[in-house]
């Protein structure tokens, strides 16, 4: 990836041991990409879904899956499936094993791109129950984008290639409430870096009052402006140049969701 005559190291694909390349190991180019559609007649990937015995898996991964996924939708109901099995059995989800580790240290194949709240009771791997190497995150409160975020998601989907980018919102945000608060109190600016977090949600919040209004229950309104700031980090993501390419390419889908802290569960909007 080349952006402004910054020239990014390419990731590597294959293990040096022994000079052979482990087994399952793909091209880390779109075009020598394995094709997880083909492997399952493109069907869409559920929790019982096993792969036929040609199929490149990742290293030791924990589930089953391509080794380089670069189909949007198949990226998709991988984090689907990975949700319902964390939603039912939270319980059950284990450490990576030793070979995937080792396996990686070789190279990395995330199937997606997660932006997620810093929140400390949403880390994507766990929501989604992937294992190392699955999902390449960038977190920040209220998934809020600047400049170095946005050039990581680039990063993400140039570099790594990876076919999905989802930004996750969560029920009752903090970084949404205190822009709501702040709104409401008209509070002035706190001095900190924190203001840079309540302007940057504050069109989403503004909004989410707007649509119910002022006196809206406070719940109901946290609710619809946390939905909000996902839709439009979705649009400021999809409108970036370098990722409009790759849309139009057919190579990337990006979209919004919102977390349940209590029932675990992921909405896809």
């Amino acid at each position: 990836m080349s952006r402004g005559g910054t020239v990014l190291p390419a990731s590597t694909g294959t293990s040096t041991t022994g000079g052979q390349a482990p087994e399952g190991a793909a091209s880390t180019t779109r075009r020598g990409a394995l094709r997880w559609a083909a492997a399952v007649g493109g069907g869409a990937l559920g929790v019982g879904t096993s792969l036929g015995a040609g199929s490149a898996q990742a290293a030791g991964a924990l589930h089953p899956r391509p080794e380089q996924v670069s189909d949007p939708q198949q990226a998709l109901e991988l984090l689907r499936a990975g949700n319902a099995r964390f939603a039912a059995h939270p319980q059950q989800h284990h450490g990576t094993t030793r070979a995937r580790r080792e396996a990686l240290a070789e190279g990395q194949h995330p199937f997606a791109a997660v932006l997620s709240c810093a929140d400390s009771r949403v880390p994507p791997e766990l929501v989604f129950d992937q294992d190392l190497g699955d999902l390449f995150t960038v977190r920040t409160a209220g998934q809020v984008i600047a400049a170095p975020v946005l050039g990581s998601v680039q990063y993400g989907v140039e570099h790594l290639h990876t076919p999905l980018v989802v930004v996750l919102g969560h029920e009752r945000c903090g970084a949404v409430k205190a822009t709501l608060e702040a709104i409401a109190s008209g509070a002035g600016p706190s001095g900190t870096a924190v203001d840079s977090l309540i302007e940057a949600i504050r069109p989403p919040a503004l909004a989410a009052i707007e649509a119910l209004g002022a006196g809206a229950p406070a719940e109901a309104l946290l609710a619809e402006a946390v939905r909000r700031n996902v839709l439009a980090q979705v649009a400021a993501l999809a409108a970036d140049p370098v990722l409009a390419h790759a849309q139009a390419g057919g190579h990337l889908r990006v979209v919004g969701a919102t977390y349940d802290l209590h029932e675990g569960t992921v909405t896809f909007l």
